[in-house]
């Protein structure tokens, strides 16, 4: 199976707009899809809904790789860190490199605070792997979510 080539060196994060809401929740809808009809959850309407009620624009940034809407992740602060949640890429540039990219970036900036970041995977998703290989850690699980967490690395000056 031949990879992908690495597309990283042209991505930026942009601040979210509220206009970003129905593209971002149709995102949503295509990247969750298939882990949510394997775990029997998959609703057309829900899927897109549950995003509108929870988006925070102010806590959101938008993935542009190549001049074009790639994803999106929002990065919310807690009582004791930061909660990672929606982080979609379009299927068209998963595998390439950018998530981890964007995600390293990301991590980062919560260890220069010596904040631990939280999230949450669907059960069997692929991308626990990705979040496994950035250092998080099962927290707890139950039949449809594992939640992880990423207590801050690096050196100590």
């Amino acid at each position: 199976m031949s990879r992908l080539p690495h597309i990283s060196s042209a991505w930026e994060l942009r601040p979210a707009a509220a206009a970003d809401v129905e593209a971002i929740a149709e995102l949503r809808a295509v990247v969750m899809r298939p882990d949510l009809e394997r775990l029997g959850r998959y609703d057309d309407f829900r899927v897109r809904e549950r995003f509108r009620r929870s988006f925070s624009p102010e806590h959101t940034r938008t993935l542009v790789s190549g001049g074009d809407f790639a994803g999106c992740v929002t990065l919310r602060p807690t009582d004791d860190g930061w909660l990672l949640e929606h982080f979609y890429l379009a299927p068209e540039v998963q595998g390439r490199g950018l998530g981890g990219d964007v995600l390293r970036s990301l991590l980062e900036d919560a260890d220069a605070e010596g904040a631990p970041v939280r999230l949450n995977v669907l059960q069997g998703s692929a991308a626990r792997r990705l979040y496994e290989r950035h250092g998080f850690e099962l927290e707890t699980q139950d039949a449809v979510d594992v939640f992880m967490v990423r207590r801050p690395q690096g050196s100590a000056g």
